[in-house]
């Protein structure tokens, strides 16, 4: 990785395309161990987890790792995932947060000095590249360690640095061992595989 001591560093986490990237990989993610990570390569101003929820439950479970990021140093941006049915008459559920971490990025780029960007959604692509015209360096973190590759090509293109979250795996896999007492359990995220696929 590639940061400088005195950089100012936000994080912007897509949640479902981490967690799709982290399940190809084969491991699950220590969300204490990488804010710790990326705390020690910088003066670390943001770190903002992106993901969409289903509302009409009365139990989600993707709720103790919201809530579990919202008391331990994450910003949580939610928003209800929207169901609609397809033209094969499916039931779909759809939870897209591009824009809410497009938005976000735009308005703290001020106070930051280098963007990570936790997605490999090539539509983030222009994006990069309008805060890269204001001066700041923008990491993308995903893999290329999987068949197909978790990041659109013209998205790894554009970041200043690319990070393979399977070189980073060490450094955040959450080992059973080490789990703290009022961890959540991310595995329930399987449950939500229909939004975290559509979003």
């Amino acid at each position: 990785m590639k940061f400088y001591p005195s950089e100012r560093i936000g994080l912007f986490i897509d949640g479902s395309n981490l967690f799709a990237t982290a399940r190809a990989l084969h491991f699950d993610i220590d969300y204490k161990r990488l804010l710790n990570l990326f705390s020690e390569q910088g003066r670390l101003v943001r770190a903002c987890y992106y993901t969409a929820m289903v509302d009409d439950q009365d139990y989600s479970p993707i709720r103790p790792l919201v809530d579990w990021l919202d008391y331990n140093g994450f910003t949580m941006v939610t928003k209800p995932t929207k169901e609609f049915t397809d033209s094969s008459g499916r039931r779909k559920i759809k939870g897209n947060m591009d824009i809410e971490l497009a938005v976000d990025v735009m308005e703290m780029m001020q106070y930051l000095d280098h963007v990570v960007l936790f997605s490999g959604d090539g539509d983030f692509r222009r994006l990069v590249e309008a805060v890269q015209r204001k001066g700041l360096r923008v990491s993308v973190v995903s893999t290329i360690q999987c068949s197909p590759p978790m990041i659109a090509d013209e998205l790894r293109r554009q970041a200043d640095n690319f990070i393979d979250l399977k070189d980073l795996q060490p450094s955040i896999e959450r080992m059973a061992d080490t789990r703290h007492r009022d961890d959540y359990d991310d595995e329930d995220e399987e449950d939500d595989e229909d939004w975290a696929e559509s979003a």
